[in-house]
């Protein structure tokens, strides 16, 4: 079960540093007057000088693209340091996750509408590279080996404590369960009292509004002294 565990968190490091390295591979080729232009993820990301021909064109920034580069970073940053820091294990699988669907609905959606090509003239066709889709894909893998990697580990941690820790679904019963027993202790108020403190609110309410009024009219009249 520890050799599972180590390899669950070194494939979480791989596929984190994978999906990194594709947003430097192509991830989006704009066919517009001047030619055909290719973009990297980063570039789309970042936004850069791009020269087509003997036009150079100052491209603006995807911020969606960016959002994910910025995720994927921190999650390779996360997966290696998890080795050392252990707190580290319950953020990258949500890192993952979150990263890894925003990639996949780009991928899958019209480039339009994550692409910025305003700075190029007359665009007529924008298509995705297979570095998009791959990126995607690498960051779902790991979020889903960060998510083996931390169960695992928390198995194999209450495992060694004897019974004196309970694992992560064990924890996540009892919360529920504590909830439930909590909200049993609710006393809801009937319809009357709801009635009666509904007037109340919206009775304090025209009093506050009328008195708001009121000063306002007041100085307003005495501004109309003053500069009179």
């Amino acid at each position: 079960m520890k050799i599972i565990n180590r390899i669950c968190q070194i494939l979480a490091i791989l596929f984190s540093v994978c999906a990194l390295v594709l947003f430097f591979t192509k991830f989006a080729t704009i066919t517009f007057s001047g030619g055909d232009a290719s973009f990297v993820g980063a570039e789309l990301g970042f936004g850069i000088k791009k020269t087509v021909g003997d036009a150079a064109y100052d491209m603006a920034r995807s911020a969606d693209i960016l959002f994910c580069f910025f995720l994927t970073v921190f999650s390779a940053i996360i997966s290696v340091f998890s080795f050392k820091a252990k707190g580290l294990r319950y953020t990258a699988p949500a890192i993952g996750i979150i990263d890894g669907v925003y990639m996949l609905v780009i991928a899958l959606s019209n480039p339009n509408k994550f692409v910025d090509t305003r700075p190029l003239p007359s665009v007529s066709r924008i298509t995705y590279g297979k570095g998009v889709l791959f990126a995607a894909i690498a960051l779902l893998i790991f979020a889903v080996a960060s998510a083996a990697y931390l169960l695992i580990d928390d198995y194999l941690e209450v495992k060694a404590s004897k019974g004196s820790k309970r694992t992560i679904f064990k924890r996540v019963i009892a919360f529920f369960k504590d909830y439930k027993s909590e909200i049993k202790k609710i006393v809801w108020p009937g319809i009357k009292d709801v009635a009666k403190n509904t007037l109340i609110v919206l009775i304090m309410c025209l009093i506050v509004g009328a008195f708001i009024w009121l000063l306002d009219f007041g100085l307003g009249k005495l501004l109309e002294v003053i500069l009179g």
